[in-house]
Formats: C-alpha cells, sequence, structure tokens
C-alpha cells in the first residue's frame, strides 16, 4: 500500500489590528457625514405625512395619511412640475454627454500637454463657478436695457429688443445651454480618464488594418466608453427627478412669467417653504423625489443587468 501523505495545512495569518485600524479610521469622517447628512435627517419624512403643529412638535402633530400627496397631485402644479423636471434631466443627460464624448476625444487627440492640460483647465472653470455668479453673467447677456444680445447684436440689426425674462420661448435652450455649459468639463474629465485607460494596442493593430481616425473612434472609442455611460446613466436616473437648483432659480431670476417652463419641483418645494410656509406640502415633494428616484435606480439597473451583466451596478 502506497501511503498518502497529507497535505500540509497552511495556517491562516491572523488579521494584525495594528495594520489594518488606521483604514478604519479613515472611513470615520465619511460615516458621520452620511450619519449626519443623510441618514439623521430621514426622520423628517413623517412631516409629509402630518399636519404640522409647531406647538405640539413633530412627533405630536396629528396624522393625515396622504391627504398632503393628495394635495400635491391635484394641482395644477403637479403635472407642470414633473414634466419640467423629467423632461429639462433627460435632456441634460443626453445633450451634456454627447457633447462631453467628443470633446474627450477631441483633447485626447493633442499632442501637446500644454495644451491639453489649458483646454482640460479652461473647460473645467464654469463647474467651479456658483451658480449666483452665472446667473449674473446671463443677466450681462439677455438684459432688456443693457444686455449684449440687446444692445449688440438685435438691435444694431434694426430689431426690437427681446424682454428675455417675459418670453417662456426661449428658456428651454438657455437652460440646457448653461447646464452643459457648466458640467460639460467635468464629464469631460470623466470620458478622457476612461480613454486615457483604453491600451493603445488596439489603436495600433487598427492602424495596421488601415482604419481612419473615425473608425478608430466608432469601434474603438466609444464601444469601450459603454460602461461609463451606463454607469452616468443608472446615476442620472437615480436623479431624474431632482435638479440644480441653482439653475432653474437663480439663471431665470425667479421670474413668474417663467414658471410654466423653469419650475421643477425643487424650486416648488423652496417657493412652498418660503412663501407659503407649507412644510408639510414642501416634504411631501421631497418624499415623492426620493421615492420615485429609487424606484428608477432599481428598474434601470435590472434592465441593464438583462442586456448587459457586466456593467450593472449591482
Amino acid at each position: 500500500m502506497i501511503a498518502l501523505k497529507k497535505k500540509k495545512q497552511i495556517p491562516k495569518k491572523r488579521m494584525s489590528w495594528r495594520h489594518v485600524l488606521p483604514f478604519y479610521i479613515m472611513t470615520v469622517p465619511g460615516i458621520l457625514y452620511l450619519l449626519v447628512d443623510k441618514y439623521i435627517p430621514m426622520y423628517g419624512v413623517m412631516i409629509a405625512f402630518k399636519k404640522l403643529n409647531f406647538q405640539k412638535g413633530i412627533f405630536k402633530s396629528s396624522w393625515t395619511g396622504f391627504d398632503n400627496f393628495k394635495f400635491l397631485f391635484r394641482s395644477r402644479d403637479a403635472w407642470i412640475i414633473t414634466r419640467n423636471t423629467l423632461l429639462y434631466n433627460i435632456a441634460f443627460f443626453i445633450v451634456g454627454v454627447t457633447f462631453a464624448i467628443v470633446l474627450a476625444v477631441l483633447i485626447n487627440e493633442l499632442r501637446s500637454r500644454r495644451a491639453s492640460k489649458l483646454y482640460q483647465t479652461v473647460t473645467l472653470l464654469p463647474f467651479l463657478m456658483s451658480w449666483v455668479v452665472i446667473g449674473y453673467l446671463v443677466y450681462a447677456f439677455l438684459s432688456v436695457e443693457t444686455g449684449l444680445i440687446n444692445k449688440s447684436v438685435i438691435e444694431p440689426m434694426g430689431g426690437d429688443a427681446v424682454n428675455w425674462y417675459q418670453d417662456t420661448r426661449y428658456w428651454p435652450f438657455i437652460l440646457i445651454f448653461a447646464s452643459t455649459w457648466k458640467s460639460i468639463g467635468y464629464n469631460m474629465i470623466i470620458f478622457l480618464s476612461s480613454i486615457v485607460g483604453i491600451s493603445p494596442d488596439y489603436y495600433e493593430a487598427a492602424k495596421l488594418d488601415g482604419a481612419s481616425k473615425w473608425q478608430q473612434i466608432k469601434k474603438i472609442t466609444l464601444p469601450l466608453l459603454k460602461p461609463t455611460i451606463i454607469t452616468l446613466l443608472i446615476i442620472s436616473a437615480g436623479q431624474i427627478f431632482r435638479t440644480d437648483f441653482g439653475l432653474f432659480y437663480q439663471v431665470p431670476k425667479n421670474s413668474g412669467a417663467l414658471f410654466s417652463v423653469t419650475r421643477t419641483i425643487d424650486v416648488y418645494v423652496y417657493q412652498a417653504l418660503l412663501k407659503n410656509s407649507d412644510y408639510a406640502m414642501s416634504s411631501a415633494a421631497s418624499v415623492y423625489q426620493s421615492f420615485v428616484g429609487f424606484i428608477l435606480i432599481i428598474a434601470v439597473n435590472k434592465i441593464i443587468k438583462k442586456t448587459s451583466p457586466e456593467s450593472a451596478l449591482f
């Protein structure tokens, strides 16, 4: 009989807390931020289901069930703010991603590193600016009395000055342009980092096969950017019922004549809270935002998981 040699079991190394503890300590600020900024305020969700009485406080105020939501959806503003929020976010994603990819591809083709860094810096600057500043820049162009467009373009050509802040026809384009201009630098860097990570071997092989620059972009760059685009799509789906408050409040100067095209759920919540002191209604609108956003993230991720499992987040 051949004696079977028992395999020596490799002893498991014990985890050394001396080496692991610093990494846990590094997570403490992030955990505290999530706790204070995200989780503790969640108790305020109950305001949406109560008739808030400040003398009694939040916990002792009487429950109203879904009455606040019923009143919100029965109001004529519900359809307007929902439509604006959805359509603007869809437009922002399509236009923003398209221009960001084009800009990232163009900058990646630059051979001068100094020029590449310069263009990246210039395109990123608007992202670092406050919407208050951008609101005044837009006003400098669109003001009826002193605006650059009226005084330097329209009137010298014999046209009448346009009252931009009273005419709703132009504002969907103005808001999409302003949003794209501000965010294109940040989105471009995301796509540029993905393009830089693509192996040069693919492009070298394509050149040997005689592929043109456009064919390389079409067959190599764009397909390999698919995971990045899908990730941004899932994130955008979760935020589709939320808008940048500064864009829709500061840029149109809160003009009442433009509410039909500039009022979104976030602006409605702010106005309901500030002007009407309707805390329950504004809370109901916020809960409505969060719930729909959560459902959309799950739904979009599930659809992507069926079509492209490796690109799904979870």
